[in-house]
């Protein structure tokens, strides 16, 4: 029995290790969980700070520093979550079983983030856009409370392990690219239902607060029906021989072997600019479409959705040129284009035609970082087993999350730092007139901001070369694996 176990094992590897193939179907459902998470966070990340701002009269230095806290807090809720998976052990694997039982507290508590109970009426329900209008310091505390309770603690539960569990699925290099490109290619309609359905909805079931939970709901169904497809459909059928009995290690050693993997760093800064830099699109532009081209009602969610179209795409696109030249190139391309598509913005900030060409020449520029960027990860996995006889998936995707929360808190903090040092007015009572000062600080910090993200992306992948090495660490991977050896 032992003896057919153990050649199950290796069949079982090798299959996986050779071939490692992903059908249509496969890629799809997991493409959906992504999609289900952005239906939710999509909103969060991109209308709730303009909403706090200039409805609820909230100061924008004090949303920023609610943002930059709340995204520290998740990102050691990040790790604490990798390293649970970690130690996970179930008949459905690693991350599975966080996605199968995670997806209904998920779609729960995504209503209720977005409420509070109504006093006056047993189960009717406040939209968390809907803060009171109480003392600065409870009005505060609250909006601290039901951001992190959103983000912090249930996102964070099932998005890891369904991040990680990519690198469960297969170990073939390509395979994990095109996972990848599906994945970021559609992850985005999420961020769309987000940006461009929520408000006519919310006019569509009466415009008041039970509206914004009907919306809500809709939005939390079609994420549970999402997960739930991708845990049936993803399986984890990356078996490691050896694995199961190779020595525990460790948190404290698990992590220092995470640190000196120099490219998780890599794909940890990576991760980090492509957040920010839908964190500069998504909180900056609704304020530049308001005041700068006094347009608040359609200009910010065409541009963009003409960003994010864009964006799929040239994700798309991306594919047969991951296999003629890699990861890297690819990405290190794309980033010189949108560094200098940025450029030709300066030209004219001021002008709506140019603004829309600095919206496609970033949704250009950085498709192929959003095309690749998961397979970087995966690859990293192999490396770190490879360099340190220790595997970690969900460590080092956990670790590349806190890159990307943190960086989009900073972002946000820092956006909303500069928009109060120049002068910029909160206010909860609609129309109001913004100081020069305020107008050029939005212009400028729209300027800077892609830049930052294309020069950022450039530098770290001039140092980044693991895609010559890959093929190399594979092969003797196989040859460990062969002996029983991590």
């Amino acid at each position: 029995m032992e003896e057919k176990e153990r050649r199950d094992v290796e069949e079982k590897k090798a299959n996986n290790a050779a071939n490692g193939k992903l059908s249509w179907p496969v890629r799809l459902s997991y493409a959906g969980g992504d999609v289900a998470c952005n239906v939710v966070f999509g909103m969060v990340g991109t209308l709730l700070t303009l909403f706090y701002t200039d409805y609820v009269g909230v100061a924008a230095a004090t949303v920023g520093l609610i943002m930059l806290l709340s995204r520290f807090f998740d990102g050691f809720s990040d790790m604490i979550m990798g390293i649970i998976v970690e130690k996970t052990n179930s008949k459905w694997g690693k991350s599975r079983p966080w996605i199968l039982f995670g997806a209904i507290p998920f779609g729960v508590t995504a209503v209720l983030a977005f409420s509070v109970p109504d006093i006056g009426q047993t189960g009717m329900l406040i939209l968390l856009f809907t803060v009171p209008h109480t003392m600065g310091v409870v009005q505060s505390i609250y909006i601290f409370v039901t951001y992190n309770f959103c983000t912090t603690v249930c996102y964070t539960a099932i998005n890891l392990p369904y991040g990680s569990l990519s690198a469960m699925m297969t170990r073939v290099s390509s395979e994990r690219d095109m996972l990848s490109v599906v994945r970021m290619g559609l992850s985005p309609l999420g961020k769309i239902i987000a940006v461009t359905c929520t408000t006519p909805l919310v006019k569509l079931f009466g415009n008041d607060q039970a509206a914004w939970v009907k919306t809500m709901t809709v939005w939390a169904v079609i994420a549970l029906i999402l997960l739930l497809i991708c845990f049936i459909n993803c399986k984890e059928t990356v078996v490691i021989a050896g694995q199961d009995k190779a020595e525990k290690v460790p948190v404290k050693k698990g992590l220092k072997l995470l640190l000196t993997n120099q490219y998780f760093w890599a794909v940890l800064l990576l991760w980090m600019f492509q957040s920010v830099s839908f964190s500069v699109s998504g909180t900056i532009l609704p304020y530049y479409c308001k005041y700068i081209f006094h347009n608040d009602t359609w200009l910010y969610s065409a541009l963009y959705l003409t960003e994010i179209l864009t964006l799929v795409v040239c994700i798309f696109l991306c594919a047969p040129l991951i296999r003629k030249f890699g990861k890297r190139n690819i990405a290190l391309a794309g980033s010189i284009i949108a560094l200098v598509g940025h450029l030709l913005y300066f030209l004219n900030p001021y002008s709506i035609p140019w603004m829309v060409m600095s919206c496609v020449a970033r949704a250009v520029g950085l498709a192929p970082l959003n095309a690749v960027v998961f397979g970087m990860i995966g690859d990293v996995v192999e490396f770190g087993q490879w360099k340190t006889h220790v595997r970690q998936e969900s460590l080092i995707f956990a670790g590349g999350s806190i890159g990307t929360k943190v960086g989009a808190g900073v972002a946000s903090a820092v956006m909303t730092g500069l928009l109060s040092m120049g002068g910029y007015i909160s206010t909860a009572a609609g129309s109001v007139t913004q100081p020069d000062s305020a107008l050029h600080m939005i212009v400028n910090i729209y300027k800077g901001g892609p830049l930052i993200v294309a020069g950022g992306v450039l530098v770290v992948l001039l140092f980044y070369h693991l895609d010559k090495q890959y093929p190399d660490i594979m092969k003797e991977l196989i040859e460990r694996e062969a002996k029983g050896e991590l």
